[in-house]
């Protein structure tokens, strides 16, 4: 059966509307009979309570700096208010969701990042922040997308030792695509897809291609971090990974259903782009 990893950013789900996009078109994807994981972040709503707490905001590449008071505010944010809010408005829609964190069941196991080299060449400590361990325990989410739910994962990792971490959701995903051998990932965000220097959506994309756009400065700050989970998902084993604007339901589900949506970026591990 076809599984599909579905990453959608905190923006579309603070927004009433976009979040009713977001549940009537995974309504609708979960009904063509395909198992469905979801990974979501929460970064304006962490930023909104980092200000609330006097606490500032560092990031780098969109990458975000968690230092033990910020990381308390991303938990209670992604797992106490933004997690919950998504899981109920699909239970209410009829998809059987289920709230997870990367601490349940092990799936989200990580270790410590190591500090990060950043796009300018600074190296760059990230505190507490994870990277997903490949060792990381699937069966809680395959034991669900078995029997007919779909896990609903607040990206915070684990280590084996039980402290929490800060994982980047983008990263996450392309990870548990990997791991779960997904046959497609699509990242949501607000932005229609990958776009090049004159702000134009690039239609497709070839994995190596990618260290270029980097590179030469095309994509920046969070999308950088978007591209590497893509990276990551395609050599994997993913087929392919769409970044497409979450805002459109229509183009959600075509992106789910293997299709490329208009002004949205379908990366593959081969050149198929169209430039």
């Amino acid at each position: 059966m076809k599984l599909i990893v579905l990453k959608f950013g905190g923006e579309l789900i603070e927004d009433r509307a976009h979040l009713a996009t977001v549940v009537q078109a995974l309504g609708r994807i979960a009904r063509t009979g395909s198992q469905l994981v979801v990974v979501h972040g929460g970064g304006k709503e962490i930023d909104a309570a980092l200000k609330t707490a006097g606490l500032d905001k560092r990031q780098v590449d969109g990458l975000r700096i968690t230092d033990e008071a910020t990381l308390d505010v991303v938990v209670s944010v992604l797992a106490g208010a933004v997690n919950t809010r998504f899981t109920a408005a699909l239970n209410a829609a009829g998809v059987p969701a289920v709230g997870l964190t990367g601490a349940d069941g092990l799936c989200g196991l990580s270790v410590e990042a190591p500090p990060h080299r950043a796009v300018d060449g600074r190296l760059v400590d990230l505190e507490r922040v994870g990277i997903p361990d490949r060792a990381a325990d699937m069966r809680v989410l395959q034991t669900l997308t078995r029997d007919g739910f779909v896990p609903v994962i607040a990206c915070i990792g684990i280590t084996r030792d039980g402290q929490l971490l800060n994982v980047n959701a983008d990263t996450l995903a392309g990870h548990l695509a990997a791991q779960l051998g997904a046959e497609r990932l699509v990242i949501a965000g607000t932005t229609a897809g990958v776009l090049d220097a004159a702000g134009a959506t690039l239609p497709g994309l070839a994995a190596d291609a990618i260290a270029a756009l980097v590179a030469d400065g095309t994509a920046t700050a969070g999308m950088i971090a978007k591209l590497r989970a893509c990276e990551h998902a395609l050599a994997g084993g993913v087929d392919g990974v769409v970044i497409v604007d979450g805002r459109d339901g229509s183009a959600l589900e075509a992106a789910a259903d293997s299709r490329s949506p208009a002004r949205a970026t379908l990366i593959t591990s081969l050149q198929e782009a169209k430039r």
